[in-house]
């Protein structure tokens, strides 16, 4: 080849597999050349002393979701896609809810009108099932699998979500027939409202209350009892923001007798504690997401986790409320209960950075794990594998230019999300991403956005490998 749209020069290229010092070529938003002194490009972008990694895929974002009477996201896709990219992310995957009564199809179109036209990267939807009916069962999911939705959620837990144990069941069947991969959100419902319900009793209602109704008995038992639906109808499924040690065992447990069972866990887990949740005033409503974050044991658990391959991604279950404002976690300020406080914290800006700086540059993960948990595995779990998640001949050319030595502090003044703070305000990182490009072109570069509105494509997603399409047998579903 001649020439080249552009050449990525002197850096050091980064795979879940390899490191190697080599120039990246890069024509029609793909990469076609990887090697030394590659012929010049008509543009050329000098990397030397980054790291030339995949571009960071988060697969697990919720933007423009509804949230319940008089509670409005902090992010739409514009203010959610350009957090993502300066953050050095090229694709997300949020979700499309199916609220009750709606149709399953219907859910998906909304989002499509609210998100085409609007994004700065690339992205996807998962679906979220609340309302498990026959037409849903027996026409709209299978299709929509068919079409490219090729995973959906559940939810264990809140009134306006939660699928009775039958209609998990009937639900996973369906996604063991159509090769579809389930998330689940295991937490158990009723054991959260008797205890709700207690705390209030006893005038626990201050933010710290939020962690106390949730503790990780909680976690677990919803953990063991979906694995033993999903070993039971014979199907994969991915546990969701995993909390610590009692869940984590769980699926431990599960991995070890071969059941495809497989686990992500998000940044609150590694760095805050449940002790955030009890700030000045209602300050500690700024940390309040399901599961909560909870002690140093739990956050030792999850380091296990990753360490040892328990969790196979690392996503920011970004979910994002203003503190502020009658729409916001404060609400009725001091006077209001923890109940009310909406589940969620901001954090696709700042994922990479927490993960690098507390794995990579303390020396607990290598480069390559973190490429795998970051980019690679959510590519590979969710169907987009090898066109996203990977720096390869052929593989659309979504990269960061990352600078392993550079030092920041997060603070909110220098984030691109529509909320109006962080919870990792103060948090020292080192590492940090300087250029994100998606297909070639640079959307993001030195903390300013640069990219265009409406760049950011939808991805249709091919079948998991994690879950190959297939009825069950007559006589295992008898047994």
């Amino acid at each position: 080849m001649d020439s080249f749209d552009l050449v990525i020069r002197n850096g050091t290229v980064c795979t879940a597999a390899d490191v190697t010092p080599c120039d990246v070529g890069i024509t029609g938003g793909k990469i076609v050349a990887l090697g030394t002194n590659l012929p010049a490009g008509r543009e050329e972008i000098d990397a030397k002393g980054l790291l030339v990694l995949p571009g960071g895929i988060d697969s697990h974002v919720h933007l423009a979701q509804p949230s319940g009477e008089g509670i409005v996201m902090a992010d739409d896709f514009e203010t959610g896609t350009a957090s993502a990219a300066c953050g050095g992310n090229t694709t997300i995957l949020p979700f499309a809810l199916q609220e009750r009564g709606q149709s399953l199809r219907a859910a998906v179109q909304d989002y499509h009108r609210v998100s085409d036209g609007n994004c700065y990267v690339d992205y996807s939807f998962h679906m979220i099932i609340s309302d498990a009916n026959e037409s849903v069962l027996g026409q709209e999911l299978p299709a929509l699998v068919r079409d490219g939705y090729t995973s959906f959620k559940i939810f264990m837990t809140y009134d306006d979500l939660k699928l009775n144990d039958r209609e998990i069941l009937e639900v996973l069947a369906v996604a063991r027939d159509e090769g579809a991969l389930v998330m689940v959100h295991a937490e158990s419902h009723d054991a959260i409202k008797f205890m709700t319900e207690k705390l209030e009793a006893a005038g626990r209602t201050e933010p710290r209350g939020h962690a106390l109704s949730r503790p990780a008995v909680v976690e677990r038992e919803a953990t063991h009892r979906a694995i033993s639906f999903a070993e039971l109808v014979d199907v994969p499924i991915m546990i969701v923001h995993v909390s610590g040690r009692e869940p984590m065992e769980q699926i431990r447990w599960a991995q070890q007798r071969n059941l495809k069972i497989y686990g992500e866990t998000c940044p609150q887990y590694l760095v805050l504690t449940e002790d955030d949740l009890d700030g000045i005033g209602f300050e500690g409503a700024k940390y309040v997401c399901s599961p909560p974050p909870r002690d140093a044991a739990s956050q030792d658990a999850c380091w296990e986790g990753i360490e040892q391959g328990i969790f196979q991604v690392f996503s920011s279950d970004h979910c994002p409320f203003r503190f502020e404002g009658d729409d916001g976690k404060q609400r009725h300020g001091s006077r209001s209960n923890f109940r009310w406080v909406p589940n969620g914290i901001p954090g696709v800006e700042t994922r990479l950075p927490i993960l690098f700086s507390e794995g990579v540059s303390k020396g607990r993960i290598d480069i390559c794990r973190f490429v795998a948990l970051t980019a690679t595995n959510h590519a590979r779990t969710y169907g987009l594998y090898p066109r996203k998640g990977t720096i390869a001949v052929g593989s659309d050319a979504d990269i960061v230019l990352w600078d392993p030595a550079r030092k920041e502090v997060i603070r909110q003044e220098i984030l691109h999300h529509g909320c109006d703070y962080t919870p990792y305000e103060g948090f020292e990182v080192v590492g940090w991403p300087v250029l994100t490009m998606v297909r070639g072109t640079v959307v993001a570069r030195d903390g300013k956005l640069v990219g265009t509105r409406g760049f950011g494509e939808y991805l249709r997603r091919d079948l998991s490998p994690l879950a190959k399409p297939r009825k069950a047998p007559d006589a295992q579903m008898a047994n």
